[in-house]
């Protein structure tokens, strides 16, 4: 069976001002799930599972899905915050999502076969799906899970216009993951990043630290590993209303356990995103790039 492209669309776009995810960003309005689904469908990927949110559900799939009939068969499954395991409920005042984690478990009754993990509001580039797809095809669980993440160099990951979240990883000389912390502060230092900490005090790290885009390959295995793994974190951590359970956290846990391992595919390509508004321009700069250098055609899907 080939492997499905798990999409997570169902973030509120709070600090961009907007649904971001289907906002245009091509020459002839294509959004970057375009892109995506389009280097997915080159690579051989063989379905999309979008994560959304029920109260998107009818424009998103009017504005998005409609966009793949014909093209890629497209299923949906729903992040909502009510969906929390037995004995647990909504805190007063909880509007926040509770994190990628929850979103990939929301998938848990559509996906049956390995799998990829990308944010909807993410340009990966066509390099990263061939090196998870590739992985995909011939990695199966043993003794372990097996996972991967394809790892992209922060400096190309970070805004000019403020903050942005990302695992921090690190490797071993087999080049499997030992740690992954999702660090939610990380700000543009000249060629490297300042880290801001809880507590107010700063790290500077090199720019050429690799990191997580939560670009993800993993078999549904995972899905009981994130249904233990939110269920102490609803005990935990529950009752904070800015609390989120991260899929970095949960795999850098499994991989301290010795219950999984993460092969690390290391992509020194492209990757653009817009976590800020600001950000639209230079990521409509960039495609364009691509597409007068042939790498794209200038409409998709002809």
């Amino acid at each position: 069976m080939k492997p499905t492209l798990l999409v997570l669309a169902a973030g509120t776009g709070s600090r961009y001002g907007g649904l971001k995810q289907i906002d245009s960003v091509g020459p002839n309005g294509e959004i970057i799930i375009d892109y995506s689904i389009y280097d997915a469908v080159r690579a051989g990927f063989g379905k999309v599972v979008f994560v959304i949110r029920e109260d998107i559900e009818t424009e998103f799939k009017q504005s998005v899905g409609s966009r793949f009939t014909g093209v890629i068969p497209v299923e949906y499954a729903f992040q909502e915050l009510a969906d929390l395991p037995a004995g647990y409920s909504v805190p007063e005042g909880r509007v926040k999502p509770w994190g990628t984690g929850h979103a990939i478990l929301a998938a848990r009754d559509v996906i049956d076969e390995p799998f990829a993990v990308i944010n909807a509001d993410d340009f990966y580039g066509r390099a990263g799906y061939h090196l998870l797809f590739e992985y995909l095809s011939n990695s199966n669980d043993g003794d372990s899970a097996n996972y991967a993440m394809v790892g992209y160099v922060l400096r190309n990951t970070l805004s000019d216009f403020g903050s942005v979240s990302r695992g921090i990883c690190e490797c071993d000389r087999e080049g499997f993951v030992t740690q992954v912390v999702e660090r939610t502060a990380i700000f543009r230092n000249g060629e490297d990043a300042r880290i801001v900490e809880d507590d107010g005090s700063e790290t500077i790290i090199s720019g050429d630290t690799l990191v997580s885009m939560n670009f993800w390959g993993g078999t549904p295995s995972i899905f009981d590993h994130l249904a233990s793994a939110f269920r102490g974190f609803m005990s935990e951590k529950g009752s904070d209303l800015s609390s989120e359970f991260f899929i970095p956290s949960v795999v850098g846990d499994l991989v301290d356990q010795g219950v999984a391992k993460v092969t690390l595919l290391k992509n020194t390509g492209a990757w653009f995103g817009v976590t800020y508004r600001e950000d639209k321009a230079m990521v409509t700069n960039n495609i364009q790039k691509l597409v007068d250098a042939g790498l794209y055609p200038e409409k998709l899907f002809q």
